[in-house]
């Protein structure tokens, strides 16, 4: 039987952060839930939360079609804590008032007047810096709750309420640049919502392989396998839930990395025992792909290709399954659906919102809850080699979205090589593991340069390294000079077609990850 665990319900009011909350509160190991504030109070009672956390937003409370809670929330004795937007909410909702005027963005100064609840641990009157953004502010707590803590020009930084297990701040607590909000999260969970952190890789797979059992019954099963880590522990985990009636399906597409098919059949055909097939179906991956610029349209060819190839390779098979097993995120779930209302979509994924509609097969998902992070763990606890769950992210439609413009073997030459290059450089100078993704982008542009004598006009590649934690935000990496120096030497000598290369310095946001 599985375990019951601790659930914490975030309620999304379509903050940038929302993500990191979550993100924050996994790594306590509880367990939690990102869904759109309109959940009515039965349903909310109904999913039976220890604590709900309501996030920031873009909103104004006194705007006009804004997103609120149900006033019964704050009456039904479930720990509450606001952040930011829900810092305002609970105010408004309690008859305080809520001003406009004192524009905050950046670092503050917190002094914490209470030394308890989810400021146990920190000094009365000593400063902590955190992270404020907000335009809205409130001066006086309702009736019934007392302040907890100001800045230089916030009177009341945090406030909770006398009776209840109800807190609120007006900053931040999850993001990096709040110096204790781990600890204020933490005190809150355990402190104020009495958690039990029970929620870990060990729970996760013997609960999953329970609910796959239940799921798939006698039925067989298909895995597409990419050879990346999300699918692999994806495809590892339901073969230990069905043993040999899941049959593994490696699509080679043409758009994979160097070597990436033969690393793949050597892991699952003989270190992990697993039935596997591999088609070669580059041909008409590459024919859907004429012709398309448009990254979302090169999405949908990929993933409708995609089943094509599946039921047809299934069928020749012998495999009449009915399940097909997919790595899909909790990051890709939230940025290919809008979970919390006022949320944006930013993109599909191809093994999200870009297969057809009348997919044959019924999905299993059983990384959908997990960020990239925990995926990594649950490798782990699985036994997966460290090399291997160490390794960068890399998109379902693989190379196809780091070619800007059209997609042809040319070019996926041209690409395949100097991302080949470039991955082994950071492997020789140390600095794989210190990164999060990195991977080369060849732009759909040509410059002039110079080779021996001759003049060159030939492609542009673009070099992207980040650093993150969960994904949903990232820095770009400040490769040492000689690093980057020795990079482009080698590409533009050992790759023919190359003669300028370059380092993307975006961060996410503004910028996403990949290029496409």
């Amino acid at each position: 039987m599985n375990q019951v665990h601790d659930r914490v319900l975030i309620l999304d009011f379509g903050s940038q952060f929302t993500q990191l909350i979550a993100r924050r509160i996994r790594e306590e190991s509880v367990y939690c839930e990102i869904h759109s504030p309109d959940k009515s109070l039965e349903w909310i009672k109904a999913w039976d939360p220890a604590a709900v956390i309501l996030s920031g937003g873009p909103a104004s409370v006194y705007d006009e079609d804004v997103p609120t809670a149900d006033t019964g929330l704050l009456e039904a004795g479930i720990p509450i804590l606001g952040i930011c937007y829900g810092f305002h909410l609970i105010a408004h909702l309690e008859g305080a008032r809520v001003e406009q005027g004192k524009r905050e963005y950046g670092r503050a100064e917190l002094q914490v007047q209470v030394t308890d609840g989810i400021f146990e641990g920190f000094h009365q009157g000593k400063t902590t810096t955190v992270w404020c953004s907000h335009g809205d502010h409130v001066d006086e707590p309702p009736s019934g709750y007392e302040s907890l803590a100001s800045t230089d020009t916030l009177r009341v930084a945090a406030f909770r309420a006398i009776d209840r297990p109800i807190y609120a701040v007006q900053f931040h607590p999850e993001v990096a640049h709040t110096d204790r909000g781990d600890e204020i999260l933490s005190n809150f969970l355990f402190k104020v919502a009495e958690c039990r952190p029970t929620w870990t890789a060990g729970a996760f797979i013997d609960d999953t392989v329970a609910r796959i059992r239940q799921q798939v019954g006698e039925a067989t099963v298909i895995c597409g396998l990419s050879g990346g880590v999300d699918s692999s522990v994806a495809a590892v985990l339901v073969h230990r839930a069905i043993g040999d009636r899941l049959t593994c399906i490696f699509v080679d597409h043409g758009l994979l990395r160097k070597q990436e098919r033969e690393e793949v059949e050597l892991m699952f055909r003989t270190h992990h025992k697993m039935k596997l097939v591999v088609e070669e179906a580059s041909g008409p991956f590459l024919d859907d792909l004429s012709g398309v610029v448009d990254p979302e349209e090169k999405r949908r060819a990929i993933g409708n290709r995609f089943i094509q190839v599946f039921e047809n390779t299934a069928r020749r098979e012998g495999t009449e399954a009915t399940f097909l097993v997919q790595g899909t995120l909790y990051p890709d779930v939230i940025e290919s659906v809008s979970v919390g209302g006022p949320s944006v979509t930013i993109k599909s994924h191809h093994n999200v919102g870009g297969l057809p509609e009348d997919v044959p097969f019924e999905l299993i998902e059983p990384l959908r809850e997990l960020f990239k992070d925990e995926v990594r763990q649950v490798g782990r606890e699985l036994g997966l080699s460290e090399e291997f769950v160490g390794r960068h992210p890399f998109p379902g439609p693989g190379l196809a979205i780091r070619i800007l413009g059209e997609v042809t073997e040319e070019r996926l030459a041209i690409l395949r090589e100097a991302d080949a290059i470039y991955l082994e450089e950071i492997r020789l100078a140390g600095l794989y593991d210190e990164i999060w993704q990195a991977f080369a982008i060849l732009l759909p542009v040509q410059s002039v340069g110079v080779m021996g004598d001759a003049r060159t006009y030939e492609n542009v590649l673009s070099l992207r390294a980040v650093t993150s934690r969960d994904g949903m935000t990232a820095d770009w990496y400040p490769f040492p000079s000689e690093v980057l120096a020795s990079i482009s030497t080698r590409i533009i000598n050992e790759v023919k077609g190359v003669n300028r290369v370059t380092y993307d310095i975006s961060s996410k946001p503004p910028a996403t990850i990949e290029w496409e």
